[in-house]
């Protein structure tokens, strides 16, 4: 990633421990439970970050993603009974997967580009500057992003909560007030020495509402690493259980309902003339698990190797202004902090989505045979629970 014209990657670590057989489910043969999956943005589960780089982080409770986008050395800002937690891992959804619970470890700086170059039409040949704001502290830094904004080079810089706070639309008689999770502000030339802005652009992380805390796990893990130093790794190898202490499943139903209505509003400002458009990137478990809310939708595929959710008003070639991003990490012995991989990018709009969760996923429902049918059948056996008139006669009991 460029910061001020200065290329600040972010750290990749080997890894060089796997895991040993953890708990199963015996009726099953898979992994049973939920585990913290990442700590401090480096892995301990299935696989384990063994370097000096992960194990630094850990013991400094620095995190990698805050650090990398700032250009410094930054803690994690979670609170304690959760500090350093990323994700978790969760077989909730019939198969294990990696759940984000911090949408820090969204801002991934590939993850970022890609959505800057899509929504601004910017070629992949071209070079860009893409910064956080704090990234811009440092006076030398500032200036060459200056220098290279006037001589017209692509220039953006991004605000999120902790990386110079977040942007909001204000409330009005007639409509709520919302932050974005990341917005970010095309930098312009506006003469040869004066910089203005340009159009602005929403990027949306999703992340996951589990049941429970991470206390226990994180104390777990917090102890350990005081206990056995640099075979830490080791210790965490050879007891799993530990992750898992006390960490329970995610809330997946309550995911969509949170933040479907967010969505909409924040597509719709998207597409206001003033922006270049609004990215949700959204990890692919949650993803998965939208699919009953949206009435399971068959996406169209799109000669660039994107895809289509749209309602039956669009035109094949109409442009979209808001996208979906769904990704997963990339889980590897051979890098840390994993890299997050780009699953599927599908463009679409709110009218759209409103169709597919309005429309077609009610209409499911109310088939013949469907869910909706199979209400009064649920309610005559509730109800046989406290009155006889609803109560199945016993086979053999003659009726009255």
């Amino acid at each position: 990633m460029e910061i001020g014209g200065v290329s600040v990657p972010v750290r990749k670590d080997r890894q060089i421990t796997l895991l040993p057989k953890v708990p199963r489910n015996s009726a099953k043969g898979e992994v049973a439970g939920n585990f913290v999956a990442e700590w401090f943005g480096h892995r301990v589960f299935p696989v384990v970050a063994g370097t000096a780089g992960s194990i630094d982080d850990q013991r400094t409770s620095r995190c990698p993603f805050l650090s990398g986008a700032t250009g410094s050395q930054t803690k994690c800002i979670k609170s304690e009974r959760s500090r350093g937690i990323c994700t978790i891992s969760s077989p909730s959804a019939g198969a294990r997967q990696d759940w984000l619970v911090c949408p820090l470890r969204g801002l991934d700086p590939d993850l970022l580009e890609d959505a800057v170059r899509r929504m601004y039409n910017i070629p992949l040949g071209e070079g860009i500057q893409l910064v956080a704001a704090p990234a811009l502290v440092p006076e030398n830094r500032a200036a060459e992003f200056r220098a290279a904004a006037l001589e017209g080079k692509p220039s953006f810089v991004y605000f999120q909560n902790k990386l110079g706070g977040e942007i909001s639309i204000s409330p009005t008689a007639r409509s709520p007030e919302f932050s974005f999770d990341v917005t970010i502000a095309h930098v312009v030339a506006e003469s040869t020495e004066t910089l203005g802005v340009g159009r602005y652009a929403v990027f949306e992380i999703q992340t996951m509402d589990f049941h429970g805390g991470y206390s226990a796990a994180v104390s777990n893990l917090r102890n350990a690493l005081h206990l056995h130093g640099d075979n830490f790794p080791a210790a965490v190898e050879h007891n799993p259980q530990w992750l898992s202490e006390r960490v329970q499943s995610p809330n997946i139903a309550n995911v969509f309902k949170r933040t479907f209505y967010q969505m909409m509003f924040k597509f719709q400002v998207g597409a206001h003339g003033q922006s270049a458009g609004c990215v949700l990137a959204i990890p692919r478990p949650v993803w998965e698990s939208w699919q009953r809310h949206l009435g399971a939708p068959e996406l169209a595929a799109q000669p660039d190797g994107t895809w289509r959710l749209w309602n039956t008003t669009h035109s094949a070639n109409e442009v979209p202004r808001a996208w979906i991003y769904v990704f997963d990490l990339d889980v590897s012995a051979t890098t840390s902090p994993n890299q997050i991989r780009l699953l599927k990018v599908i463009g679409t709009d709110a009218p759209s989505l409103s169709h597919y969760a309005l429309d077609v996923a009610p209409s499911a429902a109310l088939e013949a045979g469907g869910s909706v049918d199979r209400l009064l059948d649920t309610i005559r056996t509730r109800l046989s629970r406290y009155l006889v008139d609803f109560q199945k006669p016993r086979r053999g009991t003659p009726l009255v």
